[in-house]
């Protein structure tokens, strides 16, 4: 097909504007397809910022762009978009082709997380060399300062602010789900420029001045002297300071990698500083994010295990010496450092802000498992093992240095999540699940030996480190390596885990002990609250079989109960039989990991959990929650609030309106329902003074009237649930009620016993008087034997 006519930029971006509306996905992107092939940077300079804000939206979320975190398998665009976004792609050839004459695009700065625009807004400098030296000053004023960016960094900023932007969904759509066109991407992106086996492909575009540039080099100074300084810039030993750029084509290309994972980190993950949690003071915009964008954490926190892990054994031990002298990749060094560097720090306050402000129910799955899939990096080696061996394999001793080096990953956040736990519906199966998962990850063996070991060389006194603070000091994840000497040994150990801390929380922090007397006893308290959940889930569970026994066969013959009030128990469908089976298992299993982490006594907590059933037993079950009388009722106190959501004590809720009126039921005719409601109104007030001298009889037919006429509640002592004075009592008239024949089961026995009287030859007025009176039969039965067969 003949090139079309190269028109001027203006054009161009007008012409491209207009196809938008009309033409569909796929032609559009096959026009973009031709003019980054044939247009030369000067033009598709112009195109480039509209282009990039119609692909992911607007910055402020009114532009959706294509709507990539809505945009899943099904869709026929889908692919289409993929297609057109891959790293190798037309969009990535059109950022490279830019690239290579070093265009810059401008971001406000307003747009950045909250603590680097405090940083620029206060004239500070970022701790992320991302930001440095791309500072735009107007005229206007500082409220309006620019970041200059180039295409590179501009194309990532945009895609990774994707999915921070506010969104209006469609009704009935959600961008949590992780076959999304966002989420792929991510994932391609990530395994594409951080790739675990092999090096970053080269750039596939190439002009007259060779190959694309990398960004101006970055000067800073690094001093490892004190505790959690990093390094600004990874990789300026192997970048920015080589002789020759085009010297090593790797190293060229290295910065793409370490651009996308700091555009991540940044976007993603820095809405939190250190000082805000030392002054105990929320920004005054607070981030919340959602539960997409910590699925897209996880991505990126379980890829990066993985990247890290595939650093080669001789790498991953080499001293400097050896280092000097034996050719290491940049790729190699960023596998290195890349974890604890880039991510440690801001993925924690992330975390300790999503254990402390995220809602109570089980979508905090997704940041648990954010958090347990950190913590545990053994899992992203690249190991086959199986699943049943796997669940107890013991965690090997290598994991050690990342286990000291991630201590309050393990300490701190285990305490902030029992705070959780204990405040959590452990009836529900899903948050038992939760309680089990991270009771089952900490009690592999050797981990919490390792968690105790990085405690002790925290709390070792200060004086052991002064012989080491005069000279400059690199821990053996920065290039270091370990001395002969075993107590050298020990004080790099000991270096590194108050680093790891102080960096964290600040030099004045208060380190609470995993394993001191203070969170054994927090621990004792939830193992408290799990064994009270256990006792409430058997006893629903009870409640329920007894409850559907008394609806089983005999039931459709109307000898079940008939309160239509069973519907509205409160129970909810994670009470269902099954869930609270599971919620057992769960409860059960949590209980025995948290006494192996914590080596507890089993027999104490076997006596503990006995005592507390049989104190349940003895009538907690028949209790309400703790409330005091009120003028207008009972009213909850925080006690029964407690104990309402931990699941001890609940009321007892019954519809207490009148029986006729409830809703219609999914079993039930609405017609019908209307119908019979209106006749049986009828005759209740026209035979309303007959009924009810009937049912004040004390005699067999007084009996026999009260079994069809009067409510089997008729004198219901409302005291289940707060309620006004007026309403603890309620007497109802004798009535009677023909809802019964509207329902479905019955219309079918009516049907089943017409058709087996048709084949018996009984006519349909002869089957109707048959019926009439097996009902009366069953009707005298009931009222003689009724008692004995309800103690039955």
């Amino acid at each position: 097909m003949a090139a079309p006519t190269l028109q001027q930029p203006s054009f161009l971006l007008a012409n491209l504007k207009a196809d938008t509306s009309t033409k569909p996905l796929l032609h559009r992107c096959q026009d973009l397809v031709k003019i980054i092939d044939d247009y030369p940077a000067k033009e598709l300079h112009a195109i480039f910022p509209w282009l990039v804000e119609t692909v992911f939206g607007s910055l402020d979320g009114i532009i959706a762009g294509w709507n990539l975190r809505l945009l899943h398998s099904r869709s026929n665009e889908y692919n289409i978009v993929l297609e057109f976004l891959k790293p190798s792609g037309p969009m990535m050839k059109l950022v490279y082709k830019l690239q290579a004459e070093e265009y810059k695009y401008e971001i406000p700065v307003n747009y950045l997380p909250g603590p680097v625009k405090a940083c620029i807004q206060e004239g500070v400098l970022p701790d992320c060399p991302l930001f440095h030296n791309k500072l735009q000053f107007p005229l206007s004023g500082l409220l309006t300062l620019n970041l200059a960016l180039n295409p590179f960094e501009f194309f990532m900023f945009n895609f990774a602010y994707c999915l921070i932007t506010p969104k209006s969904y469609p009704q009935g759509q959600q961008g949590s789900s992780t076959d999304s066109a966002y989420f792929v991407l991510v994932d391609t992106y990530l395994k594409y420029f951080l790739p675990s086996e092999g090096s970053v492909p080269p750039s596939p575009f190439s002009d007259s001045r060779g190959s694309v540039t990398a960004p101006s080099p970055r000067s800073s100074s690094v001093s490892f002297a004190g505790y959690g300084v990093h390094s600004p810039s990874l990789l300026k030993h192997h970048i920015f300071h080589q002789p020759s750029v085009n010297a090593d084509p790797a190293a060229q290309e290295i910065w793409r990698s370490e651009t996308l994972l700091q555009m991540f980190v940044e976007i993603w993950l820095h809405h939190y500083s250190l000082e805000m949690y030392q002054k105990l003071q929320s920004p005054q915009e607070p981030f919340s994010p959602t539960e997409e964008h910590v699925l897209v954490v996880r991505l990126l926190v379980k890829h990066l295990h993985a990247f890290s892990n595939s650093l080669k054994p001789e790498q991953l031990s080499s001293s400097p010496s050896a280092h000097s002298h034996t050719h290491t990749s940049p790729l190699e060094e960023f596998k290195r450092v890349v974890v604890q560097r880039f991510v440690q720090q801001k993925l924690y306050l992330f975390l300790q802000n999503c254990f402390g402000h995220w809602p109570l129910d089980a979508s905090f799955r997704a940041v648990l498992e954010t958090w347990l899939s950190y913590i545990q990096p053994w899992r992203y080696t690249g190991e086959k093992t199986n699943p049943q061996q796997d669940q107890n394999r013991t965690v090997p001793d290598k994991w050690e240095l990342f286990v000291q080096e991630n201590l309050l990953m393990y300490t701190k956040l285990f305490q902030v999540f029992l705070n959780r736990a204990v405040r959590t519906d452990l009836v529900n199966a899903k948050n038992a699940l939760m309680v089990f998962r991270v009771a089952k990850v900490f009690a592999q063996p050797n981990l919490a030996e390792m968690i105790q070991k990085g405690e002790q060389l925290f709390l070792e006194p200060e004086h052991v480190l002064h012989h080491r603070q005069p000279r400059g000091y690199l821990t053996p994840s920065q290039g270091g390596s370990y001395v002969s000497s075993k107590q050298r040994v020990v004080t790099d150990m000991v270096f590194r885990v108050k680093s790891h801390v102080y960096a964290l929380e600040g030099q004045d922090c208060q380190y609470k002990q995993m394993f001191g007397t203070e969170l054994r006893g927090a621990v004792m308290k939830l193992i408290q609250i799990i064994a009270q959940a256990r006792q409430t889930a058997k006893r629903i569970s009870d409640h329920s079989s007894v409850a559907t026994a008394n609806n089983s066969f005999m039931s459709w013959f109307g000898m079940g109960s008939s309160d239509l009030n069973n519907t509205f128990n409160g129970a909810e469908a994670e009470e269902s039989g099954e869930c609270l089976k599971k919620t057992h298992e769960f409860l059960d299993r949590a209980l025995e990991n948290l006494c192996q982490i914590f080596k507890l006594n089993q027999g104490q907590l076997t006596q503990l959990i006995s005592n507390l059933g049989s104190s349940q037993d003895d009538g907690n079950c028949k209790q309400l929650p703790d409330c005091i009388q009120g003028e207008n009722g009972l009213i909850l106190t925080d006690l029964g609030r407690k104990q309402i959501i931990s699941g001890l004590r609940r009321f007892d809720i019954r519809y207490q309106g009148d029986p006729e009126l409830q809703p219609i039921r999914s079993y039930e005719n609405a017609l019908l329902v209307r119908l019979l409601y209106r006749i049986s109104s009828l005759l209740n007030d026209r035979f309303g003074g007959h009924m009810n001298a009937l049912c004040s009889r004390q005699d067999f037919l007084g009996r026999l009237g009260r079994h069809y006429l009067a409510d089997p509640n008729s004198t219901t002592q409302l005291k289940q649930s707060p309620l006004s004075r007026r309403t603890l009592e309620r007497n109802r008239q004798p009535r009677l009620s023909l809802r019964p024949l509207a329902s479905y089961r019955t219309i079918l026995l009516l049907l089943i016993f017409y058709v087996l009287g048709a084949v018996l030859s009984f006519g349909p007025v002869s089957s109707t008087l048959l019926i009439l009176g097996g009902g009366f039969l069953l009707g005298l039965v009931m009222t003689l034997f009724g008692d004995k067969l309800k103690k039955h």
